[in-house]
């Protein structure tokens, strides 16, 4: 399976697979309800969530105070902790929880995975 995914011959099947069920909905040889078939003549509204700019403020500056008032050394060696695990095979939960006891952000915890994992980034086969 790695060397599938590394030739990228499971991205070309999962496009050749989308542009086939697209086809067939294209030609109604697939019905998708409210798509190509029993579409509602009326246009209804989309109701979109705006979160207000104050809120987010308040969020940035909670985050703020919870890293200054943490135990930076605590944080930090929990992360190095985390980032060893995961070039193992050992169970990462506890690691994170650990992590997440020191007041680790999200954004931290998963900076280390990216560290180590790297990012996906999609590849042309095409």
């Amino acid at each position: 399976m790695l060397r599938a995914i590394e030739t990228g011959y499971v991205q070309k099947e999962i496009q050749e697979s989308a542009y086939r069920y697209q086809k067939a909905i294209e030609s109604e040889e697939a019905v998708v309800v409210g798509v190509n078939r029993f579409q509602s003549k009326e246009e209804t509204p989309i109701t979109t969530l705006r979160i207000d700019p104050a809120i987010e403020q308040q969020q940035i500056e909670r985050v703020r105070a919870v890293r200054s008032r943490r135990d930076a050394a605590t944080v930090q060696s929990a992360l190095a902790q985390l980032e060893a695990a995961a070039n193992t095979t050992e169970n990462l939960v506890p690691r994170i929880l650990e992590c997440v006891e020191a007041y680790a952000t999200v954004g931290e915890i998963s900076d280390r995975f990216r560290k180590v994992w790297g990012e996906y980034k999609e590849t042309s086969t095409v």
